[in-house]
């Protein structure tokens, strides 16, 4: 029997996305170990592709740079989803081009898209399109608004009226639709006036898979051992993350106006800001003493060592760091209805994280709440982690059609 061949298409928004897909597809190889695997992903994610020895397609170059549309759609560190989208049009036409292009001159057995929301457009305007079996991958339902703009109103019941579209049948342009994370992680309203139930549309639809992380928390117990590896010793260590984008510049701003209050409370303490792949150490200002790195692969190993983490409102970072049991403090893209919301929401769930406000929190503000929560004992309970594995069985259940 020949090979399976599978193109996997990643949402590149951010690194949250691709981290999960290679967790699942590494989970995919073990049920299948002869398959050949393709990838499809702009930057930053792209470069996590080929840092796993993964096979990235030339095409990938022709993506659209989904990660510049929001930082441009951004307001300093707040963003609307509403305008981002609104102004990504554009690049998604461009993204499906693009897909339409390879899968046209390749065959495949299956296609998986996260979050590939283009996609799933285009071949709900156009069922012919649809070549092969498609599973595609959420983390989020539906869309709020965050302001009385009636226009950011409008867009919302519109966006959310395209998505509950079909309820009460399958939809023919998805075979598999994968919900990472849990029932409860679904909004109980709906998507808007006479609009269908969002949890409702998600038992309809989706499978959930539960929590999917590239890593398995049990392996960072021994936190002695792992900052030894890291190059860090008994003092107390805040790490500072924003993520893909650098739309979280002024979160790393005021970690580094706070570090020399901290010091006040804290002496020996250790700060580490780290910018990601699109925010360059060297155009960070910061005191004597902070630490400051770009991309640093395998973050979450930081995340474990650290003490007290300040974060973005990510869905995936704030997960990682609840799995590590780790304390965190967050930090959500103000005027972002996933992070405000939805994210926000499982985590009070969870029990796990302190939220605040950027445009609320001065610098001793900052610094009272990492004096306040430093090396805390995480109290929330454990959370499922197998996710991967299961997402990989779903998917399985298509290889052979």
């Amino acid at each position: 029997m020949p090979a399976k061949r599978v193109l996997y298409m990643s949402g590149s928004l951010g690194l949250g996305h691709i981290t999960r897909d290679l967790a699942i597809a590494r989970e995919l190889r073990k049920l299948h170990p002869a398959m050949e695997l393709a990838w499809l992903a702009g930057s930053p994610a792209d470069r996590l592709i080929k840092e796993a020895g993964e096979e990235l397609l030339p095409e990938a170059a022709d993506l659209a740079d989904e990660n510049a549309v929001a930082e441009q759609s951004a307001d300093g560190a707040t963003l609307s989803l509403i305008r981002y989208v609104g102004r990504a049009r554009k690049q998604w036409a461009q993204n499906v081009e693009v897909f339409l292009r390879v899968t046209r001159e390749r065959p495949f057995d299956l296609i998986i898209g996260d979050e590939t929301y283009e996609v799933v457009r285009a071949f709900k305007k156009n069922p012919g399109l649809k070549k092969y079996p498609f599973a595609m991958i959420y983390d989020f339902v539906g869309v709020d608004a965050m302001s009385g703009n009636l226009l950011e109103r409008l867009g919302v019941y519109m966006l959310n009226h395209s998505w509950a579209k079909s309820y009460k049948r399958a939809p023919s342009y998805v075979d598999l639709s994968l919900f990472v994370g849990e029932v409860e992680d679904v909004p109980d309203r709906s998507f808007g006036f006479m609009l269908p139930n969002r949890r409702e549309w998600a038992k309809r639809r989706c499978q959930f898979v539960g929590h999917v992380f590239p890593f398995d928390p049990a392996r960072y117990a021994d936190r002695s051992a792992l900052r030894r590896r890291l190059g860090y010793g008994d003092e107390p260590l805040v790490v500072c993350s924003i993520g893909g984008t650098a739309i979280g510049r002024p979160l790393l701003e005021l970690c580094a106006q706070a570090y020399p209050i901290i010091r006040e409370k804290i002496p020996d303490l250790r700060m580490v800001l780290v910018g990601g792949p699109r925010l360059s150490g060297d155009s960070l200002d910061v005191p004597a003493g902070v630490e400051v790195k770009g991309y640093v692969p395998a973050l979450y190993e930081y995340f474990a060592a650290s003490d007290l983490s300040i974060v973005q409102g990510g869905g995936t970072t704030t997960l990682e760091l609840t799995a590590l049991r780790r304390p965190f403090l967050f930090f959500p893209i103000e005027g972002h209805c996933e992070q405000e919301v939805q994210v926000a929401a499982r985590l009070a769930r969870h029990q796990a994280g302190i939220r605040m406000t950027l445009s609320r929190t001065p610098p001793a503000a900052l610094a009272d709440a990492v004096a306040a929560n430093i090396g805390k004992t995480a109290t929330w309970p454990h959370i499922q982690a197998d996710g991967a594995r299961r997402a990989a069985e779903l998917i399985s259940g298509l290889m052979g059609r």
